[in-house]
């Protein structure tokens, strides 16, 4: 073959991935889409490695904090290599309020509350690891060959040493995958010590629960009403514990694996202020002057309206689940492609497969014009190769990078690739730039010999679907679900479980939550995961109550609604704290083990914005008082710390928590209070906040 210049084998942990595509002039790229006004602006840059923090077993040892700014392990939330700082960033308003943590030095008594604050939220100080992010460099050349041929042939077609034809990526990659590099640590070692070791499976959720004992070391109650409304909701709410108590665990779950059924809530309802939602690929192409105009990015619209949705959506396990199948089957929403195409996706192909069918979803992802973008699909044909999608189709979408796949099998799904494309903002197949000759992929054989678009269409859909129900696949799905919903490190018994009911359902997700849910180690793993950035503040908005209608008088910049501003504005936070919805630039998505998100800067960062939304700073939204969280406040401060904690956290603090957050208003436990703790409700309800408690899920 000719010239087929085919990309680098690139490790995982220091790699890097050309997230804007640009257009070539050689026509087998869509040239219709354009950047909107502005273009994007460069991913947020990733937490940085170093001082780490909260863990399952509660409070650090004395000295055991490090401090929030400065040294390696300090993730600098603003201003970062490549950040751009959005115009009309929120700034909190002059005047009086609850100060940050970080402008507390200063002042005498606040460094008590600062000192609290940390050894109540930094409860563990472990090492964590980092990813290294390299450019794409080509390596190997194809010789020249006929157009049709064997590519199941013995021969070897690299001409370079470094990519090794034939052998097990897991014999040749210089990494692990991401969630068990981190793990691999010996504070993740302490985790896996703590984990459940095994279970069983039950008749359904609510007898699982019933009979499975915890006995894991946790500060979190082992309640567990609570922990299901941890796990697969964005943050319990009061709402959320009531309707699980009313209707009882088997039936909410139910109704929760049915989200079509589920009556939108009024930030649902409001979505219709982001005008990009419903428009197609093609008006949002040709509208985009208008939409300029008007201030809207559609990549960024499909990121705020997810944000939107977490907040306030009822269906929060379809929503838990978009974000995990966002990280699996990742396409990030800042790439040269994605204003016009990534709202798409995430309607056509996360969202309507979220509960579905995994093939349903594989097979739309590779016909869908943002994946074809996003990894380079539209420029691979048969005399110029590109192996980017066909590798991540093996590697990070389907059998994992341990299942069982060679170099060869990448070559031969690249060829049988080709013919993919985008044409006026549509999917199209091109029969003359398709390979044609026999493949062999992980035990898929086609002859291949047609590039009728018909026929070679139908061979390529039929091969994902068989990656997508390869044993392997199976494997690799349940570990990435009970790394999710268990545990960092969790037992191999789910494992199998949720593998074998994935291939029994023929890779339908429904079943397989099923059997989570009815699974011992489910229930036995409370406490055991940490909110990441993005879902602590999630969970914060939720717990305060935070409305999606704006502040009386509030009037806004006059091109979008309050509403549209404020979702912005939150996204504008979960960048710096690098962590939001379909963010990460790289195909892999983001890790989903807390070593991955243990930098102290980023908890601070963290406190910080519930202290802004304590004191009601974002007029877009609208907030419960601090002093109205609780209803009828009890007269002394440790009932009402008990009170408050109950409201924000379902549950109490030990002794010596409560001794903590009294310090911070300065108080002792029988002191007579008033509904503003005297003054220090913000501060008091921020400790809370910053609490393990609240920090785990």
């Amino acid at each position: 073959m000719a010239d087929l210049n085919v990309p680098p084998r690139r490790p995982r942990d220091d790699r890097g991935w050309d997230g804007y595509q640009h257009p070539h002039p050689d026509g087998y790229r869509d040239l219709n889409p354009a950047a909107y006004a502005g273009g994007h602006p460069a991913p947020a840059p990733q937490p940085a490695p170093g001082p780490q923090w909260v863990g399952p077993n509660g409070f650090a040892q004395p000295g055991g904090y490090a401090q929030p700014t400065g040294g390696p392990g300090y993730a600098q939330p603003i201003g970062g290599p490549g950040y751009a700082q959005p115009a009309g960033g929120y700034v909190p308003p002059a005047g009086p309020g609850l100060p940050h943590f970080d402008d507390d030095e200063d002042d005498a008594p606040r460094r008590g509350r600062r000192r609290a604050l940390a050894t109540l939220g930094g409860a563990a100080v472990v090492a964590g690891g980092a990813a290294l992010a390299l450019s794409p460099q080509l390596r190997g050349l194809f010789t020249d060959g006929a157009e049709a041929g064997d590519a199941t042939g013995t021969v070897t077609t690299d001409g370079t040493q470094a990519r090794p034809s034939g052998q097990q990526p897991s014999t040749v990659r210089t990494y692990t995958e991401q969630n068990e590099s981190y793990m691999g640590s010996r504070a993740g070692a302490a985790l896996k010590r703590n984990a459940p070791s095994g279970g069983r499976i039950f008749a359904g959720p609510a007898a699982a629960a019933a009979a499975t004992e915890v006995t894991v070391k946790t500060v979190l109650a082992k309640d567990p009403i609570r922990h299901l409304a941890s796990r697969v909701t964005f943050g319990p709410t009061p709402k959320v514990i009531a309707d699980i108590k009313k209707l009882g665990i088997d039936d909410w779950l139910r109704q929760q694996l049915e989200p079509e059924k589920i009556a939108p809530t009024k930030g649902e309802l409001k979505l219709s202020e982001l005008p990009s939602l419903k428009l197609s690929p093609t008006q949002l192409r040709d509208q985009r002057d208008q939409l300029n105009e008007r201030g809207v990015d559609p990549a960024r619209e499909t990121v705020d309206a997810t944000i939107a949705r977490q907040i306030w959506s009822d269906r929060q396990l379809f929503e838990v689940m978009v974000d995990f199948w966002n990280d699996f089957l990742h396409v990030a929403a800042d790439f040269d492609g994605g204003e016009i195409y990534r709202n798409a996706f995430d309607r056509d192909v996360i969202r309507k497969h979220a509960l579905g069918s995994y093939p349903d979803m594989l097979v739309a992802a590779n016909k869908h014009p943002a994946l074809l973008l996003y990894l380079n699909q539209v420029d691979s044909r048969k005399d110029a190769i590109n192996e980017n999608l066909a590798r991540e189709n093996l590697e990070l979408y389907s059998v994992g990078v341990d299942g069982g796949y060679t170099e060869k099998d990448v070559r031969q799904a690249a060829m049988l690739q080709t013919g993919r494309g985008v044409a006026d903002g549509k999917y199209m197949f091109f029969g003359d730039r398709h390979y044609v000759g026999k493949v062999k992929i992980l035990g898929f054989t086609h002859a291949n010999n047609s590039n009728d678009p018909k026929v070679a269409d139908k061979v390529i859909d039929s091969y994902i679907r068989y990656i997508a129900l390869h044993p392997s696949t199976a494997k690799y799905v349940a570990q990435n679900l009970a790394t999710r919903f268990v545990s960092d490190t969790p037992p191999k018994s789910i494992v199998d479980r949720l593998a074998k009911a994935y291939t029994t359902n023929k890779g339908n997700i429904r079943p397989v939550l099923a059997t989570l849910f009815s699974s011992s180690e489910f229930w036995a793993a409370v406490g055991q995961k940490v909110r990441r950035p993005m879902e602590y503040l999630v969970a914060t908005y939720r717990s305060l109550g935070v409305g999606p209608d704006a502040t009386a008088g509030f009037e806004g910049d006059k091109r979008r609604t309050p509403f549209a501003q404020g979702l912005r504005q939150i996204q504008d936070k979960m960048r710096e704290l690098g962590h939001y919805p379909m963010g990460k630039p790289t195909p892999d998505g983001y890790a989903d083990v807390y070593l991955a998100w243990t930098s102290a800067g980023t908890m601070v960062d963290g406190w910080n914005e519930a202290g802004d939304l304590l004191g009601g700073w974002r007029k877009q939204f609208t907030y419960v008082k601090p002093e109205k969280l609780v209803a009828k406040p009890p007269t002394t401060a440790g009932a009402y710390v008990d009170a408050l904690a109950q409201k924000l956290v379902h549950q109490k603090l030990s002794a010596k928590e409560k001794k903590l957050v009294l310090a911070v208003a300065g108080v002792s436990e029988g002191a007579k209070v008033d509904a503003t703790f005297n003054g220090a409700i913000a501060a008091v309800a921020r400790t809370i906040l910053a609490s393990p408690q609240h920090h785990l899920r």
